[in-house]
């Protein structure tokens, strides 16, 4: 039996009614017949309804007995049960009955207007190691912390329901499912709620490139969902160019997102292997929808692109007869690669497989923070090809930097962090330089307070796949020639160990215990939050200098509140004398103030000598500085 007259707020799925009963619908035109079999408390097969086949390929039924809780299957042809693909809710894993859900949770969010481009500090979060229960309700009570020292948007990584006890989330297999691990949907709901209440965004990371090899079946309702004629590295690709529902289905969730959860935005995964010659790019439709179900909420879409694609955060066209090649998609900002990689090489010196191509230098630093990506268009000799696309009109707020992601922690032989690879002195630079940068910084969970958790890959999935993923992970480090260490290979953490997940979870305690490290990007929170030139940094382009072996500045030119000076020095101490470089120049009638050192005592700093810009500059190796216009006194200035 189908309801005429349902409310529906997406096209698939189990969705309660207003009035009682649950309106069902789900698309599979590979199936002749579909039965929705409701089941008891025991588990047994309570009902069974007939769904009536519509032209299109969908089957429609009302349940009019279907409560919150109440658990479902669809029986396919008389034969096999298999869980909703639009399950909201699948509490025992993939493999299980759905749940019927009820979304009317009660938000407390009513003011909330989302998020501006401007002025953000990203944390990027794995619900399951971020604490040690690793559930929702466990990082909402941490929301309060990272907003005080100065987080602005959560980036949660993927949550769609996956199998098995623990994993990164991007073989996800039910996309409209929250996982079951980390709690209730109306769990993840309240993290939200909470999180608008103390200033901080939430988006979400989300995967349409693949979905995970175990626990999907998607292919049992219609093989249309995707296509041999794309490849990918992860598995087969979604079909974007066939039949509209199969299309839909992953459009519709990243507007549902948006709407049944109240995040403010989304993080989309490699989206290279997004592949889609349709004259709207799927892409393009994604950020479409999303931003259309956000009303009057304004929403963040940041795109990972590895071969640097600028089209991704390039306007729509509203073009019609727009080549596809010469549209836009849409997106607001990209993930820095370029900037990550020179950072890296900087701080170690390693340049092992993908490092190759950079060197580290106050050159390469400088552009990054200027530009955006180093490659646009040029050969990259690691993939003996050329790589990205022009980005010298773009600003700032276009790019997200990181020194820490989770991939680029875990893609080592041990997961370690960035400040175990380098002189503490010199990660303190480096972070200034990100922290204080144009770009939006993002840290990676932990990285606030130095901490000493790995982060390591890890997916449990069934005995069958065990052998692939172990050696999978094996064949992916041995681009690292280090990796091939024959005393490395022997402790390799394996990525199917229970234990290799435990490790990676955080101790919170080490906010105290580390609590120089924790002052140190707090206080540098603060300064880019506080200031009025920083905190407006990604709607313009700082001036920059190389002032020697591993020594830059930048400079913000400001005239209604005073230019900033960022002083950076990865090598030893420079006498930058005679400073012959006209940015380093004082404003007119100003002096620089020194206003934060990354060598300050309270940061486990050794001190920082006097800076008198009037006179000789010595810049103090393995070490930032922040300096200010100071105004001189008339006499001064006439005397000058």
């Amino acid at each position: 039996m189908a309801r005429t007259h349902a409310k529906r707020r997406l096209t698939v799925g189990a969705e309660l009614q207003p009035d009682g009963g649950a309106d069902v619908r789900v698309w599979a035109p590979a199936r002749k017949r579909i039965d929705l079999v409701a089941l008891a408390h025991d588990g047994r097969a309570e009902r069974t309804l007939p769904m009536t086949r519509e032209p299109d390929g969908h089957f429609n039924v009302f349940d009019p007995e279907a409560r919150p809780g109440g658990r479902y299957w669809f029986r396919l042809d008389g034969d096999r049960l298999c869980p909703d693909p639009a399950s909201r809710f699948q509490p025992e894993g993939p493999h299980k009955p759905s749940q019927y859900v009820d979304s009317s949770f009660r938000w407390s969010d009513h003011a909330w207007r989302g998020l501006g481009r401007h002025g953000h500090v990203i944390y990027e979060m794995h619900v399951g190691t971020f604490t040690r229960e690793g559930t929702w309700a466990a990082a909402a009570r941490e929301l309060e912390e990272l907003a005080r020292i100065g987080v602005t948007i959560v980036e949660m990584m993927p949550i769609g329901e996956f199998a098995g006890r623990f994993g990164w989330g991007y073989d996800g297999v039910d996309l409209f499912a929250p996982t079951h691990l980390y709690g209730t949907p109306d769990d993840l709901r309240a993290l939200i709620d909470r999180a608008h209440a103390l200033g901080i965004g939430v988006i979400l990371d989300v995967v349409y490139n693949h979905l995970g090899p175990d626990g999907n079946y998607l292919a049992e309702f219609s093989p249309d969902y995707f296509t041999d004629k794309y490849t990918n590295d992860w598995g087969r690709a979604i079909n974007f160019e066939g039949p509209a529902a199969a299309r839909e289905f992953f459009v519709q969730n990243a507007g549902y997102w948006i709407d049944e959860f109240h995040f403010d935005g989304l993080r989309l995964d490699a989206t290279q292997d997004i592949k889609d010659a349709s004259p709207e790019h799927v892409i393009a439709s994604i950020v479409s929808r999303a931003r259309d179900v956000a009303g009057r909420r304004s929403i963040l879409v940041i795109a990972e692109n590895e071969p640097q694609d600028t089209r991704v955060v390039r306007p729509a066209s509203a073009d019609d007869d727009a080549a596809p090649s010469e549209r836009g998609y849409g997106a607001d900002a990209l993930w820095n690669d370029d900037a990550h990689h020179t950072a890296v090489v900087a701080l170690t010196g390693r340049r092992e497989a993908y490092y190759r191509d950079y060197l580290g230098t106050a050159q390469e630093l400088i552009s990054c923070a200027r530009f955006g990506y180093l490659y646009q268009g040029q050969y990259y000799s690691w993939q003996k090809n050329r790589r990205g696309t022009p980005a010298l009109d773009l600003m700032p707020a276009s790019f997200v930097t990181y020194l820490e992601n989770h991939d680029q922690v875990a893609n080592s032989a041990f997961g370690r962090r960035l400040h175990q690879l380098a002189s503490p002195s010199r990660y303190r630079a480096i972070a200034a330089w990100m922290l204080l940068g144009p770009a939006t910084p993002m840290l990676f969970q932990g990285q606030e307070f130095c901490s000493s958790s790995p982060f390591l890959y890890f997916a449990d999935h069934n005995p069958e796949l065990a052998p692939a993923i172990r050696e999978g992970r094996r064949e992916f480090l041995a681009q690292f020639p280090s990796v091939k260490d024959e005393s490395v290979q022997r402790v390799l953490p394996s990525p199917l160990d229970e234990a290799t997940f435990e490790v990676c979870k955080l101790d919170l305690d080490e906010r105290q215990r580390n609590r120089s490290a924790y002052r140190f990007h707090s206080d540098l929170l603060a300064r880019r939050r506080t200031d009025p030139v920083l905190s407006q940094a990604g709607s313009h382009r700082p001036e920059g200098a190389v002032l020697g072996p591993g020594a830059l500045l930048l400079r913000y030119i400001n005239v209604q509140h005073g230019d900033r000076l960022v002083l950076v020095n990865l090598a030893c101490d420079l006498d930058f004398v005679p400073a012959r470089e006209p940015l380093i120049a004082p404003p007119r009638n100003a002096r620089w103030q020194l206003a934060w050192s990354s060598e300050a005592a309270e940061y486990g700093g050794q001190g920082t000598p006097d800076i008198n810009s009037d006179a000789t500059w010595t810049i103090p190796g393995g070490c930032a500085l922040l300096l200010i216009p100071e105004a001189r006194g008339r006499r001064e200035e006439e005397h000058a």
